[in-house]
């Protein structure tokens, strides 16, 4: 089931409303003693999250197809930490091992699909909804049942008071409705915010016309400038205006760039700089065309998780009224960042 965005949480009778998580959607096969987990789209994840496995078995019944999240909560109990879920995307075996161990994932389940010999997609949500809390009774982490309530007034308290452990707002279901799949039946409510932003570069789009998104950037107390994500989502024409636009920044751009030797930095785990190999997708191109750093965007974003920024990036305006070295992290209104046991054991 896949959501469609809303800017308020819909009210009425009817409802189940959940906290929005920042993690991997994922659906668990359980038959006997073989777990399989797969993205929504089937990417094989079984591989990437070994220590999953034997609490799933433990906690789960016989024969049964859940639908959930993982997600990886933060060391220092600062909410998810999405960038630990990228690192597993990785070829080397022994390095997932090694990172299965040093940040281990949770499991939240939100549905459940089937159960024995039983598909229950076409069984309405209020009694997937039953028979999953019952199997999940008395599961203990890292397998969680997620919160969830028909409580408009709860569900609005969620969307604030949740934030800081690094969830994205507030996700609605029809309790009357089946499980649909690859059908936008929920409703989805999101945090947006603006920043104003150094731009220092782009990237083409992948069919080789046009700016395809915008390198963005944030300075930290000490002025350095770090990469904290990408405005993308242009139209065909405004990705050819784009490339008009910034074309003149193109001379001399590298000559004291601030990301010039964003090679040998990314090796730092502290440097936030374009250009690092995807982990979802190592085929995808993520080279870059460095400009002049003289230009600021305003655009919008959901939230900001480990100095980046995660969601909802879209570029609204040229800021001609600001110097890029004005673009910091102190403009930013965040939530105070508060633990993943916070939102799995709500009071």
């Amino acid at each position: 089931m896949l959501a469609k965005a809303a800017d308020v949480i819909p009210g009425g009778e009817g409802w189940l409303y959940e906290p929005k998580w920042d993690g991997f959607r994922c659906i668990v096969f359980r038959d006997g003693d073989e777990v399989e987990l797969t993205s929504r789209n089937e990417r094989p994840f079984t591989r990437y999250f070994p220590e999953l496995l034997a609490p799933l078995l433990e906690q789960l019944p016989a024969r049964c197809v859940v639908d959930g999240e993982i997600v990886i909560p933060h060391a220092e109990g600062r909410g998810l930490d999405f960038d630990a879920l990228l690192q597993r995307i990785h070829p080397a075996e022994s390095r997932v091992r090694r990172l299965a161990a040093e940040t281990p994932a949770s499991f939240v389940a939100f549905d459940l699909l089937a159960l024995g010999d039983d598909s229950l997609m076409d069984v309405p949500l209020a009694e997937r909804h039953r028979l999953l809390a019952e199997v999940l009774r008395a599961a203990t982490g890292p397998v969680y049942m997620c919160p969830s309530t028909t409580d408009h007034a709860t569900a609005a308290r969620w969307f604030v008071d949740f934030e800081g452990a690094g969830l994205d707002g507030v996700v609605a279901k029809r309790l009357a409705d089946p499980y649909t799949p690859d059908k936008r039946t929920l409703v989805k409510v999101k945090h947006v915010r603006t920043a104003d932003c150094a731009v220092a570069g782009y990237r083409i789009h992948k069919d080789g016309n046009g700016v395809g998104s915008l390198l963005l950037g944030l300075h930290d107390e000490e002025g350095t400038l770090h990469h904290v994500g990408v405005a993308a989502s242009f139209t065909v024409k405004r990705r050819s205006e784009l490339l008009a636009e910034l074309a003149p920044l193109l001379d001399g751009a590298l000559h004291d760039h601030p990301w010039r030797e964003w090679a040998e930095a990314q090796a730092h785990e502290a440097a936030r700089l374009p250009g690092a190999q995807s982990r979802w997708n190592a085929g995808k191109d993520l080279s870059w065309v460095p400009i002049r750093v003289e230009r600021v965007a305003e655009v919008t974003f959901g939230q900001l998780q480990g100095g980046r920024f995660r969601h909802g990036v879209q570029f609204l305006r040229w800021r001609a009224d600001r110097e890029p070295s004005s673009c910091r992290y102190e403009q930013l209104d965040v939530a105070a960042a508060r633990p993943f046991h916070d939102v799995v054991a709500p009071n």
